[in-house]
């Protein structure tokens, strides 16, 4: 579900959620937490958020916290709208495959992390991972094991001898 900012005719946007007016920066804030926001015209019910969005860029430009390429700039301009729809079309295919690929690193960070006992694993990685076939372990990974066998092994006959003297 959307996050729900309605847009006024004095160009102020009230987060209907928090019940307050928020600046373009505090959008940008919500969205890096992972929020999707939708922008709405108070009156009208219009759809802003592409807008919305657009001055959100146009703001880290100014501030030359994001600088897209001048020459990218011209070719969307130029080329009208069947150029700027490819490009939506292309960068949004692109953003979905990186936020798969980061949500399949993490899980398999925690699954590692899991593995190798810096944290017990979440009931929902439990579950997953009978789900799935098994992951092969990396090589440092068995090493370590191993070591950690060794290890035990050396601590039990200690104690064994340790019992019997």
């Amino acid at each position: 579900m959307a996050y729900v900012i309605k847009r006024y005719a004095n160009r102020k946007l009230y987060d209907v959620q928090e019940s307050r007016y928020v600046t373009l920066e505090e959008l940008e804030g919500l969205i890096r937490a992972g929020k999707e926001i939708s922008v709405v015209d108070a009156t009208s019910g219009e759809d802003l958020t592409s807008v919305a969005l657009a001055q959100i860029i146009l703001e880290n430009e100014r501030n030359r916290r994001a600088a897209l390429p001048t020459a990218f700039l011209h070719q969307l301009i130029k080329h009208g709208e069947a150029w700027q729809d490819f490009v939506q079309t292309s960068l949004r295919a692109s953003m979905e495959g990186v936020v798969i690929s980061q949500r399949e690193a993490d899980r398999i960070l925690k699954e590692w992390a899991a593995r190798a006992g810096l944290f017990p694993p979440e009931k929902e990685a439990a579950s997953e991972e009978k789900a799935q076939e098994p992951v092969p372990e990396p090589e440092s990974l068995r090493n370590e094991v191993d070591a950690l066998k060794e290890k035990l092994r050396a601590l039990e006959e200690k104690l064994n001898r340790k019992e019997d003297g």
